[in-house]
Protein backbone atom coordinates (compact mmCIF):
# COMPACT_ATOMS: atom_id res chain seq x y z
CA UNK A 1 0.00 0.00 0.00
CA UNK A 2 1.24 3.19 -1.32
CA UNK A 3 0.83 6.95 0.19
CA UNK A 4 0.86 8.72 -2.69
CA UNK A 5 0.62 12.18 -1.56
CA UNK A 6 2.02 13.50 1.63
CA UNK A 7 4.32 16.40 2.94
CA UNK A 8 7.43 17.16 4.99
CA UNK A 9 8.63 20.70 6.00
CA UNK A 10 11.10 22.20 8.47
CA UNK A 11 9.89 25.71 9.64
CA UNK A 12 13.65 27.19 9.54
CA UNK A 13 14.07 27.14 5.87
CA UNK A 14 11.33 29.67 5.01
CA UNK A 15 9.92 29.35 1.55
CA UNK A 16 6.61 28.39 2.77
CA UNK A 17 4.70 31.30 2.14
CA UNK A 18 1.51 29.59 3.08
CA UNK A 19 2.37 28.79 6.58
CA UNK A 20 0.95 30.59 9.18
CA UNK A 21 3.09 31.17 12.43
CA UNK A 22 -0.09 31.17 14.65
CA UNK A 23 -1.61 27.91 13.39
CA UNK A 24 -0.53 25.61 15.99
CA UNK A 25 -0.90 22.66 14.04
CA UNK A 26 1.00 22.78 11.39
CA UNK A 27 3.62 25.49 12.38
CA UNK A 28 6.22 23.10 13.15
CA UNK A 29 8.14 20.71 11.42
CA UNK A 30 7.20 17.49 10.58
CA UNK A 31 9.61 14.68 9.14
CA UNK A 32 10.30 11.32 8.51
CA UNK A 33 9.53 10.24 12.33
CA UNK A 34 6.55 11.81 13.02
CA UNK A 35 4.84 9.81 9.89
CA UNK A 36 6.43 6.16 10.19
CA UNK A 37 4.41 5.65 13.15
CA UNK A 38 1.34 6.21 11.41
CA UNK A 39 2.60 4.43 8.24
CA UNK A 40 3.25 1.06 10.42
CA UNK A 41 -0.29 1.79 12.08
CA UNK A 42 -2.48 1.65 8.52
CA UNK A 43 0.03 -1.50 6.76
CA UNK A 44 1.53 1.32 3.83
CA UNK A 45 5.20 0.41 2.89
CA UNK A 46 5.77 3.45 0.92
CA UNK A 47 5.09 7.02 -0.03
CA UNK A 48 5.17 9.82 -2.68
CA UNK A 49 6.48 13.19 -0.80
CA UNK A 50 5.18 16.57 -2.19
CA UNK A 51 6.67 19.82 -2.11
CA UNK A 52 5.24 22.46 -0.18
CA UNK A 53 7.22 25.75 -1.25
CA UNK A 54 7.62 26.76 -4.84
CA UNK A 55 11.55 26.99 -4.78
CA UNK A 56 14.14 24.10 -6.13
CA UNK A 57 15.81 24.54 -2.71
CA UNK A 58 12.44 22.31 -1.22
CA UNK A 59 13.23 19.69 -4.02
CA UNK A 60 16.45 19.27 -3.04
CA UNK A 61 15.41 19.32 0.35
CA UNK A 62 12.99 16.79 0.15
CA UNK A 63 15.28 14.09 -2.56
CA UNK A 64 17.87 14.40 0.30
CA UNK A 65 14.99 13.06 2.53
CA UNK A 66 14.43 10.41 0.02
CA UNK A 67 17.51 9.35 0.13
CA UNK A 68 18.01 8.82 3.42
CA UNK A 69 14.35 7.11 3.93
CA UNK A 70 14.15 3.57 3.19
CA UNK A 71 9.95 4.07 2.30
CA UNK A 72 9.94 7.49 1.00
CA UNK A 73 9.67 5.56 -3.16
CA UNK A 74 9.26 9.24 -5.19
CA UNK A 75 9.44 12.79 -4.43
CA UNK A 76 7.06 15.51 -6.66
CA UNK A 77 9.23 18.69 -6.47
CA UNK A 78 9.44 22.06 -7.89
CA UNK A 79 10.83 23.69 -11.40
CA UNK A 80 10.12 27.37 -12.61
CA UNK A 81 8.20 25.55 -16.01
CA UNK A 82 8.21 28.84 -17.45
CA UNK A 83 11.66 30.11 -17.37
CA UNK A 84 14.26 29.08 -19.53
CA UNK A 85 17.15 26.58 -18.56
CA UNK A 86 14.14 24.10 -17.66
CA UNK A 87 15.49 21.55 -18.98
CA UNK A 88 19.12 21.48 -17.36
CA UNK A 89 17.20 21.77 -14.53
CA UNK A 90 15.03 18.99 -14.80
CA UNK A 91 17.85 16.78 -15.54
CA UNK A 92 20.08 17.88 -12.51
CA UNK A 93 17.25 16.93 -10.89
CA UNK A 94 15.81 13.62 -11.90
CA UNK A 95 19.96 12.80 -11.91
CA UNK A 96 19.26 10.91 -8.26
CA UNK A 97 16.99 8.47 -9.76
CA UNK A 98 13.96 9.89 -7.38
CA UNK A 99 12.18 13.19 -8.81
CA UNK A 100 8.83 11.42 -9.65
CA UNK A 101 6.46 14.37 -10.92
CA UNK A 102 6.77 18.44 -10.69
CA UNK A 103 4.13 20.54 -9.01
CA UNK A 104 3.21 24.24 -9.83
CA UNK A 105 0.96 25.48 -7.33
CA UNK A 106 -1.80 26.43 -9.81
CA UNK A 107 -4.33 27.45 -6.77
CA UNK A 108 -1.76 30.06 -6.23
CA UNK A 109 -0.94 31.45 -9.41
CA UNK A 110 -2.99 33.74 -11.76
CA UNK A 111 -5.86 31.79 -13.79
CA UNK A 112 -4.65 31.82 -17.26
CA UNK A 113 -1.07 30.80 -15.89
CA UNK A 114 -1.31 26.94 -17.08
CA UNK A 115 -2.17 28.16 -20.79
CA UNK A 116 0.98 30.88 -21.20
CA UNK A 117 3.19 30.02 -24.16
CA UNK A 118 6.24 30.20 -22.06
CA UNK A 119 4.99 27.03 -20.35
CA UNK A 120 5.04 25.08 -23.50
CA UNK A 121 8.26 24.15 -23.42
CA UNK A 122 8.76 23.10 -20.03
CA UNK A 123 5.85 20.81 -20.12
CA UNK A 124 7.22 19.35 -23.56
CA UNK A 125 10.45 18.71 -21.07
CA UNK A 126 8.32 16.63 -18.59
CA UNK A 127 6.51 14.82 -21.41
CA UNK A 128 10.30 13.93 -23.09
CA UNK A 129 11.58 13.00 -19.73
CA UNK A 130 8.51 10.66 -18.19
CA UNK A 131 8.05 13.23 -14.94
CA UNK A 132 4.65 13.36 -14.11
CA UNK A 133 2.57 16.99 -13.78
CA UNK A 134 0.68 17.58 -10.71
CA UNK A 135 -1.95 19.73 -11.14
CA UNK A 136 -3.04 21.85 -7.92
CA UNK A 137 -6.00 22.92 -8.82
CA UNK A 138 -9.59 24.28 -7.34
CA UNK A 139 -12.49 23.83 -9.34
CA UNK A 140 -12.71 26.80 -11.15
CA UNK A 141 -9.63 25.92 -13.49
CA UNK A 142 -10.75 22.83 -14.74
CA UNK A 143 -11.87 24.19 -18.17
CA UNK A 144 -8.32 25.48 -18.66
CA UNK A 145 -6.65 21.94 -17.34
CA UNK A 146 -8.95 20.76 -19.89
CA UNK A 147 -7.61 22.76 -22.38
CA UNK A 148 -4.35 22.34 -21.39
CA UNK A 149 -4.59 18.92 -21.43
CA UNK A 150 -6.05 18.62 -24.95
CA UNK A 151 -2.99 20.72 -25.96
CA UNK A 152 -0.51 18.30 -24.45
CA UNK A 153 -1.62 15.00 -24.57
CA UNK A 154 1.88 13.04 -23.92
CA UNK A 155 1.71 14.57 -20.43
CA UNK A 156 0.91 12.55 -17.74
CA UNK A 157 -0.97 14.70 -15.04
CA UNK A 158 -2.62 13.65 -11.64
CA UNK A 159 -5.58 15.88 -10.33
CA UNK A 160 -4.43 16.39 -6.36
CA UNK A 161 -6.90 16.33 -4.33
CA UNK A 162 -9.55 16.03 -6.80
CA UNK A 163 -9.36 19.54 -7.30
CA UNK A 164 -10.38 20.83 -3.37
CA UNK A 165 -14.62 20.71 -4.11
CA UNK A 166 -16.32 22.76 -1.81
CA UNK A 167 -17.85 19.87 0.23
CA UNK A 168 -18.46 22.07 3.58
CA UNK A 169 -20.25 23.93 1.41
CA UNK A 170 -22.20 21.52 -0.36
CA UNK A 171 -21.16 22.47 -3.83
CA UNK A 172 -21.20 19.49 -6.20
CA UNK A 173 -22.73 20.00 -9.40
CA UNK A 174 -20.35 22.09 -11.48
CA UNK A 175 -17.38 20.60 -10.13
CA UNK A 176 -19.19 17.13 -10.83
CA UNK A 177 -19.69 17.64 -14.67
CA UNK A 178 -16.03 19.54 -15.34
CA UNK A 179 -13.76 16.83 -13.08
CA UNK A 180 -15.97 14.09 -15.38
CA UNK A 181 -15.58 16.38 -18.16
CA UNK A 182 -11.84 15.80 -17.62
CA UNK A 183 -11.72 12.23 -17.35
CA UNK A 184 -13.53 11.18 -19.92
CA UNK A 185 -11.40 13.84 -22.47
CA UNK A 186 -7.95 12.93 -21.09
CA UNK A 187 -6.01 10.33 -19.59
CA UNK A 188 -5.71 12.21 -16.81
CA UNK A 189 -5.63 10.81 -13.19
CA UNK A 190 -6.83 12.14 -9.99
CA UNK A 191 -5.88 11.45 -6.36
CA UNK A 192 -8.40 10.78 -3.77
CA UNK A 193 -7.19 12.92 -0.70
CA UNK A 194 -7.04 16.55 0.51
CA UNK A 195 -10.91 16.19 0.71
CA UNK A 196 -11.69 15.57 4.46
CA UNK A 197 -9.72 19.16 4.77
CA UNK A 198 -12.38 20.51 1.92
CA UNK A 199 -14.79 19.25 4.17
CA UNK A 200 -14.56 20.73 7.65
CA UNK A 201 -13.20 20.10 11.23
CA UNK A 202 -17.13 18.69 11.75
CA UNK A 203 -16.65 16.11 9.06
CA UNK A 204 -18.54 12.89 8.69
CA UNK A 205 -18.09 9.91 5.76
CA UNK A 206 -21.75 10.61 4.42
CA UNK A 207 -20.39 14.05 3.65
CA UNK A 208 -17.64 12.40 1.35
CA UNK A 209 -19.50 9.45 -0.22
CA UNK A 210 -20.90 11.44 -3.14
CA UNK A 211 -17.54 12.84 -3.80
CA UNK A 212 -15.99 9.99 -3.80
CA UNK A 213 -18.59 8.19 -5.36
CA UNK A 214 -18.00 10.38 -8.50
CA UNK A 215 -14.36 10.17 -8.83
CA UNK A 216 -14.81 6.07 -8.61
CA UNK A 217 -17.07 6.76 -11.61
CA UNK A 218 -15.60 8.76 -13.62
CA UNK A 219 -11.87 7.42 -13.12
CA UNK A 220 -12.52 4.11 -12.37
CA UNK A 221 -9.57 2.45 -9.73
CA UNK A 222 -6.83 2.76 -12.46
CA UNK A 223 -6.99 6.05 -12.61
CA UNK A 224 -7.14 7.13 -8.45
CA UNK A 225 -4.47 7.25 -6.23
CA UNK A 226 -5.14 7.38 -2.38
CA UNK A 227 -3.26 9.88 -0.08
CA UNK A 228 -3.11 11.03 3.02
CA UNK A 229 -2.03 14.71 2.32
CA UNK A 230 -0.46 14.37 5.77
CA UNK A 231 0.12 16.46 7.92
CA UNK A 232 -2.25 19.28 6.42
CA UNK A 233 -4.69 16.32 6.98
CA UNK A 234 -4.40 16.93 10.85
CA UNK A 235 -6.41 20.26 10.32
CA UNK A 236 -9.37 17.71 9.49
CA UNK A 237 -9.58 14.89 11.77
CA UNK A 238 -6.13 13.67 11.36
CA UNK A 239 -4.46 10.83 8.99
CA UNK A 240 -5.85 7.86 10.87
CA UNK A 241 -9.51 9.37 10.58
CA UNK A 242 -9.32 9.66 6.61
CA UNK A 243 -7.85 6.31 6.25
CA UNK A 244 -10.35 4.31 8.00
CA UNK A 245 -13.07 6.66 6.39
CA UNK A 246 -11.34 5.99 2.97
CA UNK A 247 -11.01 2.24 3.51
CA UNK A 248 -14.88 2.58 4.49
CA UNK A 249 -16.07 4.97 1.60
CA UNK A 250 -14.05 1.99 -0.84
CA UNK A 251 -15.38 -1.30 1.43
CA UNK A 252 -17.97 -1.99 -1.80
CA UNK A 253 -15.16 -2.25 -3.99
CA UNK A 254 -14.04 -5.60 -4.69
CA UNK A 255 -10.05 -6.77 -3.38
CA UNK A 256 -8.58 -5.69 -6.90
CA UNK A 257 -9.88 -2.36 -7.17
CA UNK A 258 -9.11 -1.31 -3.79
CA UNK A 259 -6.19 -2.54 -4.17
CA UNK A 260 -5.26 -0.26 -7.15
CA UNK A 261 -6.79 2.48 -5.43
CA UNK A 262 -4.58 2.25 -2.50
CA UNK A 263 -1.45 1.49 -4.18
CA UNK A 264 -1.45 -0.10 -7.60
CA UNK A 265 -2.72 2.83 -9.32
CA UNK A 266 0.36 5.01 -7.58
CA UNK A 267 3.09 2.22 -8.56
CA UNK A 268 2.06 2.79 -12.28
CA UNK A 269 2.02 6.34 -12.92
CA UNK A 270 5.04 7.62 -10.54
CA UNK A 271 6.61 4.70 -12.47
CA UNK A 272 8.09 3.13 -8.59
CA UNK A 273 9.07 0.04 -10.36
CA UNK A 274 11.99 1.62 -12.18
CA UNK A 275 13.35 3.38 -8.79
Amino acid sequence: MIDAHQHFWTIERADYGWLDPDDPTLYRDFGPADLAPLLRAAGITQTIVVQAAPTVAETRYLLDIAARTEWVAGVVGWVALDQPGVEATLDALAATGMLRGVRPMIQDLPDDWMLADALTPGLRALAERGIAFDALVRPRHLARLLTLLERHPDLRVVVDHAAKPGIREHRFDTWAADIGRLAERTGAFCKLSGLATEAGAHWGTGDLRPYVAHLLECFGPERLLWGSDWPVVELAGGFARWRTASEELLAHLDQAARAAVLGRTARRFYRLDAK
